[in-house]
């Protein structure tokens, strides 16, 4: 549909020019704010989950390798097997760590509760950044003498611990291998104690509240496993390099047999729910727009009727049909490009102003891992919102001013 430079002139002219009637440009006011309102809280909306989403990543990002190899079936792999070993040689790769995970029980004086337990190598700090995780003592799953370990703050609260205990923590896992005793059921577990060294917080539950870390000898020991046996390997691209590429040249390398898993594929349920969430809120926002396209529809018809005599004087000079009807739709998508274009500068005026000055808080205290709600304004969603908003308003103008007749 092709709109000339006179018939905008002339949509535009009718938009702010004097009506017959005082209640049309109340309608046309209103509808155009309406839109203004719902754009900048489509923007703002957006923004703050898209903050919530990068600050939840990045705490992931903290704990989670930038690549995990895990076992495409099965919970372990062999790291003794050839395309295991060709990876240490590669040169786009900085760190490759081994780690153990499976479940125990573990003992602190008289709290018993099952944890994850997981054993990594020297390697684990050159694939998470643990010091910026550590809320009270160090980091060591082994000190030269005692095997120690690094508990979920959530975990060591429950167990009545923290980094300043001297007591062993004991740690408890049934025998993959042998038979059970029935008359001494205690010796059909597998059993070793480290001393605490630290405590660390993701503001995940899955990590603080259910993980641990020992040195990977002490997991193999505990869960019976030989040194070239681990659940995962943990591997940080060297700097410069692009970490899909690694990835996709990682799997070709290792085959079918086993899975290279980004951060987000790592929590890929996580980011997916983040998705879900922000899809939601978007058709919920949608509908909020359509009832007030209805505005449009609204003050549209009642523009329509007011202009009946400019109607027949434009057909009378010439106007056909098609072209008055293209008037009056430019006119009503006049409405919403300008409350498009008002309501995306005022939305991402008010996320600046958040980003700057923290207008919004969330609260104070321990239990706040920030103070101020964050928000990360992207393009892609200024794009969008101005698509569905255009598009709605388009279809709301077009309505009414299908509904034009001319007689002649």
């Amino acid at each position: 549909m092709n709109f000339s430079l006179i018939e905008s002139h002339i949509a535009w002219r009718y938009l702010f020019s004097k009506k017959g009637h005082n209640a049309i440009n109340i309608v046309s006011g209103i509808s155009a704010a309406a839109v203004v309102v719902v754009t900048a809280a489509m923007i703002c909306v957006l923004s703050v989950m898209n903050g919530f989403g990068s600050l939840v990543e990045h705490m992931f990002s903290e704990f989670d390798p930038p690549l995990l190899v895990v076992p495409a079936e099965g919970q372990t792999l062999r790291t003794d097997t050839a395309p295991v070993v060709s990876l240490y040689a590669r040169e786009d790769i900085e760190a490759i760590s081994m780690q153990l995970e499976q479940t125990a029980l573990t003992r602190y004086k008289d709290h018993q509760l099952p944890a994850r337990v997981l054993g990594v190598d020297t390697l684990f700090e050159a694939t998470a950044h643990m010091s910026n995780i550590i809320t009270d003592g160090f980091f060591s799953v082994w000190d030269g003498a005692f095997d120690r370990a690094v508990l979920g703050q959530g975990l060591a609260a429950q167990l009545g611990m923290n980094a300043h205990f001297t007591g062993a923590l004991h740690l408890y896992a049934p025998q993959r291998t042998g038979r059970i005793n029935m008359l001494r059921p205690d010796k059909s577990l597998q059993h070793e104690h480290a001393f605490i060294a630290g405590t660390f917080a993701v503001n995940q539950i899955e990590y603080d509240d259910q993980l641990l870390l020992v040195s990977l000898p002490l997991a193999q020991r505990l869960f019976e496993y030989d040194e070239y046996t681990a659940t995962a390997l943990r591997i940080t691209p060297k700097k410069g390099q692009k970490t899909d590429k690694v990835q996709a040249e990682i799997a070709k390398v290792l085959g079918p047999g086993y899975k290279v898993l980004n951060r987000y594929e790592q929590q890929a349920d996580f980011f997916r729910i983040l998705r879900i969430e922000k899809w939601l809120t978007i058709l919920l926002l949608v509908f909020i727009l359509l009832i007030a396209s209805f505005n449009i529809i609204g003050s549209l018809s009642m523009l329509i009727i007011d202009k009946r005599e400019d109607i027949r004087i434009l057909s009378d000079l010439g106007a056909d049909e098609q072209t008055i009807r293209r008037i009056f739709l430019i006119e009503g998508w006049f409405i919403s490009a300008l409350g498009t274009l008002l309501g995306i500068v005022i939305g991402v005026l008010v996320c600046l102003g958040q980003q700057h000055f923290g207008w919004l808080k969330l609260g104070t205290g321990s239990e706040y891992i920030i103070s101020v709600y964050p928000v990360q304004v992207q393009i892609a969603d200024i794009l969008l919102v101005a698509v569905v908003v255009l598009a709605l308003g388009f279809v709301a103008a077009w309505y009414p001013s299908r509904k034009i007749k001319v007689e002649n």
